[in-house]
This record gives C-alpha cells, structure tokens and sequence, in this order.
C-alpha cells in the first residue's frame, strides 16, 4: 500500500505573519493610547482657553455664553505642513493629511461646541463633502440653499465655520460682499478647501472657502482676499499697478461686481497675510487720486498642500 506524502511543515513567512500580526496590534493600542492622551491635552487647551478668554471679560471661564475661538485654521495649517514635510514612510500625504483632518476634528469638538453650514444647491453638489473632508465626518451640518444662509449661521453664531463655493466671475451671484463689515460677528475667510487639493472623496473636483469668526493667523505661506472699490472705469491692468506699486503682489482676479452708480468692488487675490491695520490699504485710498474709494481684507488662507 503506498503511504501519503507527509504535509509540508508550516511555511516561514506564516509564522512571519503571526508575528506580525500581533505587532500590528500592539501599535494599535499604542496609538490609541497617544490618541487618548492627545484628547486630554486638548481638552485642556481648551479649558485655558476658556480661563483667558474670562480673564480678559473680568468673569470666571465657564460663564454661559463666553465667546472663545477653539478653530484655528492656521495653526491646523502649520502642524500639516510640518508633518507632510518630514518623511511620512509609504503613506500618502492625502491619507496623512486626512487622518489628521479627522484628529484636528475631534480636537475642537473636545475643547466646545462645532457645527458647520454648508452651501448645498443640490444634492450631491460636493460642499458636505468638501466641508466633511476637512472639518470632520461627524461634524454636525447644516445645508442652505443659499450662500447668504450659509453666511448668516456663522455670523448668528449657529455655526463655527461654513463652507462656500470658491468665488469665479460665472457666479450667477456673489456671497462675498456679505463680509463687507467690520463687526467681531461678520465672518471671514480661513481656509481654502479641499486643503491638500481636489480628490476623490474630497467633493470629486469642487473647490470651497471656509468663513469662521475667528482671528487669521499668519503661516508663513498665506493667500490675503482684498475687495477694492474703484470707479467703473479702473481696468484690471490699472489696478494690478497701482496694488503692486503700493507693495501688494497681485496672484488674480477672482471676481468683479458693480456696487452701484458710479462705483465696482474686486475681488483680489495676494501673496501674503494682509492685515486690516496694513498701512498699504490705506496708501490706496490716499495715493489713487479717487480711483480706489475703498479697500478691505475680507480674509485669508494658508496656500493648499499640493498631493
């Protein structure tokens, strides 16, 4: 009678397998452990924030109704920049720029309340997605069918951050005069969304502003948004001279409306954060011989990573 062949011994790379199998669970429950104390000192921020905020109010930092500025898109800006900067292995800068989009997230939902406003023509329009992307998938939203709506949550304080579409000339109208104000409540730009670039997942191609009432901070690599008000008859070609000549690099025209008799506000893309004190605004008004009647920073973004 012929005997079976004995089985073959178990093959080095399955015990390899094991092996590393249980290293990869050990590294889950070291990074959940990191997680958990990232958590906890973002909570703590948060509560110093609070105690500064009351300190500056002359009220203890748990007062109902305290207003604190827990989102900070360019410090957000900055850590993505640094990480995305050194050598992230075989991951993606999209997937590590999303994990920690996620992180960001839940950080400021930790610290207090986080909502958003999203624009929403129709469904499938890509802004949730857009706006998920970069604040969070369990962020709670709201959708508008207006860009008007999605300005007035924010400034009412029924939303931390709203999501907007990208300002173009083809608008059939303009949400950007809405930030046109210079009251603590009238909402700015912070961010450029999607913040490592269109993708998969990330609206399928649309591209967003965020507005939020919280400071802009400067990240070394910014994008300032100035509305210039000048007469009807300034060209483009004009206005890129006089800005460049006051020290203000032009990137793009983004947009141009008429304002009324007589007067049309731009919409200017340029390098650089720009503040609303700069002394260059000023210069405008008063070097233009009446061709600028107004200029204002309406916000600003930390330049998108490329992916």
């Amino acid at each position: 009678m012929t005997r079976r062949p004995e089985a073959p011994p178990p093959a080095a790379g399955e015990v390899d397998l094991a092996a590393l199998r249980d290293e990869i669970d050990r590294l889950d429950d070291a990074l959940l452990d990191l997680l958990i104390r990232r958590t906890e000192v973002a909570r703590q921020v948060g509560q110093a924030k609070r105690a500064l905020a009351g300190r500056d109010k002359g009220v203890p930092g748990d007062s109902p109704g305290l207003d604190v500025a827990f989102l900070r898109p360019g410090r957000e800006a900055r850590i993505l920049r640094r990480l995305t900067g050194r050598d992230i292995g075989p991951l993606t800068k999209p997937v590590a720029v999303r994990i920690w989009r996620e992180i960001f997230a839940a950080a400021v939902a930790l610290q207090g309340p986080f909502t958003m406003a999203v624009y929403m023509p129709t469904r499938g329009a890509g802004y949730l997605e857009v706006g998920r992307d970069a604040f969070g998938a369990y962020t709670p939203a709201t959708a508008f069918g207006s860009p008007g709506q999605v300005v007035r949550a924010v400034s009412d304080g029924a939303a931390v951050v709203g999501v907007l579409p990208l300002p173009g000339e083809g608008d059939d109208s303009a949400w950007w005069p809405h930030l046109l104000g210079r009251s603590d409540n009238t909402p700015r730009v912070v961010a450029r969304l999607p913040v490592i670039g269109p993708g998969p997942g990330r609206g399928d191609g649309v591209e967003a502003l965020a507005v939020a009432c919280v400071p802009i901070e400067d990240t070394g690599d910014d994008i300032s948004l100035l509305v210039i008000e000048t007469s009807p008859d300034v060209s483009r070609g004009s206005l890129k001279t006089l800005l460049e000549g006051a020290g203000l690099p032009v990137l793009g025209f983004r947009d141009a409306r008429d304002s009324g008799p007589g007067a049309r506000l731009h919409l200017i893309e340029v390098s650089g954060l720009i503040g609303s004190d700069d002394t260059r605004l000023a210069g405008l008004t008063d070097d233009s011989a009446g061709r600028v009647g107004m200029a204002m920073v309406i916000g600003a973004y930390a330049r998108p990573l490329a992916p």
